[in-house]
């Protein structure tokens, strides 16, 4: 079965950190893309950054590169996504998602498998 596990999400001042975690499972983690996707309160998701787990190669939203950052640890089949600097408008539902290709892409609807999602507030 295969399952995307997310951790790290809550309440944080603004100009604060936090750091996801997307634990997989149920399948080959070198073969797949991860991506993080947020949705805000009345906005359409959005992809926020992707990382191949095969050459590693990264993709950042305009509005969180230089402030987030993505990393991959095989080992723990796990993807983490480090956000500093954070802002108001980063609040909204995180999720992160699995895509079976070796390519980085923001394109939603290429991804196989999806999270819950995790809340992240930001307060201003």
């Amino acid at each position: 079965e295969v399952k995307l596990v997310e951790s790290g999400g809550g309440l944080v001042q603004a100009g604060g950190s936090l750091r996801l975690s997307c634990t997989a499972s149920g399948f080959a983690f070198d073969g797949y893309a991860i991506g993080w996707f947020r949705q805000a309160p009345g906005k359409a998701r959005e992809a926020v950054s992707c990382i191949s787990n095969f050459d590693k190669s990264t993709y950042y939203s305009d509005s969180v590169r230089g402030r987030f950052t993505i990393s991959s640890d095989a080992a723990e089949n796990t993807v983490y996504l480090q956000m500093n600097s954070l802002r108001f408008e980063d609040t909204g539902v995180y999720y992160c998602a699995a895509l079976k290709h070796t390519i980085v892409t923001a394109n939603e609807e290429m991804y196989d498998y999806w999270s819950e999602g995790t809340q992240v507030t930001v307060s201003s």
